[in-house]
């Protein structure tokens, strides 16, 4: 199967909503080079929490848009790709259908799934709803993040084709496990054995099971006020 993306792009920049950010991407049609940083012309402003080895591209679903404008009508507008600040969009791929390790060919480049995109309280500003980014973990439309395992040239022209699956954890179940059970040994081991799995993604799976305990999610749902 080939889904065709759409693809975005943008430096970072002052934002109405989100501060400094490169939230704000704009579609890049032609050619692109991607190498392990991610796409020509694309950047990230908190790179402690964006971009890197493990997190060069980030995916949403298009076919999500519509349930958050149903969910909020009153700003539908809005709610148009790439308004969460992906990279790639496209029809057909979900977080139930693709999985932890997929690695996918794209043009000439070869991209690797890697873990669930985990959001952060600069969706609150951006859709002007408070708790925006806890709503979007609890549903599990979270999109995920991709590592590139062989640079090379790719295009709005050149579709995503699944050439290898090398786990059995989906993208949504691998999110139910980080986000959304209570503390379970036994899954963190399951989502351990994930082949691909972000190093970030192993090391909070890790933490866990040396300490017991699951982390607080409020600074990065609500940022540096949640900790007051």
């Amino acid at each position: 199967m080939a889904y065709t993306p759409l693809v975005f792009t943008g430096p970072v920049r002052d934002t109405a909503r989100c501060g400094r950010s490169a939230i704000e991407k704009r579609q890049t049609e032609g050619v692109i080079a991607l190498s392990a940083t991610g796409l020509a012309g694309d950047e990230q402003a908190e790179k402690a929490f964006h971009g890197g080895p493990d997190r060069a591209l980030c995916h949403y679903p298009r076919e999500h848009y519509d349930y958050w404008k149903m969910m909020y009508p009153e700003i539908e507008d809005r709610f148009v790709a790439p308004f969460f600040g992906e990279n790639i969009s496209t029809l057909g791929m979900t977080e139930e259908t693709v999985f932890i390790g997929d690695i996918y060919q794209w043009g000439s480049a070869v991209i690797q799934v890697t873990q669930p995109r985990s959001p952060c309280y600069k969706l609150n500003p951006l859709t002007d709803v408070s708790d925006f980014a806890q709503v979007m973990q609890d549903c599990g439309r979270t999109g995920w993040l991709y590592r590139v395992v062989g640079k090379g040239d790719v295009s709005s022209d050149q579709p995503l084709k699944l050439l290898t699956r090398t786990s059995a954890v989906s993208v949504r179940e691998a999110a139910a496990i980080a986000f959304h059970l209570p503390f379970d040994e036994t899954e963190y081991r399951y989502l351990l054995q994930a082949s691909g799995l972000s190093a970030s993604w192993t090391l909070t799976m890790q933490r866990r099971l040396m300490t017991g305990k699951i982390e607080d999610f409020n600074r990065r749902l609500f940022g540096s006020a949640a900790a007051v």
